[in-house]
């Protein structure tokens, strides 16, 4: 079972590729907050809801000095299906290895139908400007999560 991270820890450092196979790195963003969200797989109905919300509110958010990255263990082809298929503006990265996903406390157990399995943890971690962790919530739900951290955040959706 992967620790969870907790405000004041030093986010993992990932590169990861994107949609287009370009590597995204969190030390590209360095002096920005980066709101980094963990979700089990792209083109299914709970992960979309939640993508096509954060591309929704990409504006606001960075209006408000946030970046947003996308994480899950898909490959960079099934990320830019994705991608097309919703008009997704938000950065979508793929870490098939699960190396991420575990470092931030994203892959685990979880209860799902009733059952324990292990697999991604939907999860949102905000990186402060300097790398830090300001905030890190787990178990989230896919619908109106967006709307939570606007409001936990206190930006004005």
């Amino acid at each position: 079972m992967s620790e969870r991270l907790q405000p004041g820890d030093t986010a993992p450092a990932f590169t990861l590729p994107d949609a287009d196979g370009n590597e995204v790195s969190l030390a590209d963003h360095k002096g920005r907050k980066v709101i980094v969200y963990f979700y089990p797989a792209a083109l299914t109905p709970g992960c979309t809801k939640q993508a096509c919300d954060f591309t929704d509110n990409l504006d606001v958010l960075a209006a408000a000095g946030y970046d947003v990255i996308g994480v899950s263990p898909d490959k960079p082809e099934k990320l830019a299906k994705f991608r097309e298929k919703e008009n997704l503006k938000v950065t979508l990265v793929g870490d098939p290895s699960k190396e991420i996903l575990e470092a931030y406390g994203a892959f685990g157990e979880k209860k799902l139908y009733g059952k324990t399995v292990t697999g991604v943890i939907r999860s949102t971690v905000v990186v402060d400007e300097d790398g830090k962790v300001e905030h890190a919530f787990y178990n989230v739900k896919a619908t109106g999560h967006v709307a939570k951290i606007l409001r936990d955040l206190a930006i004005a959706g």
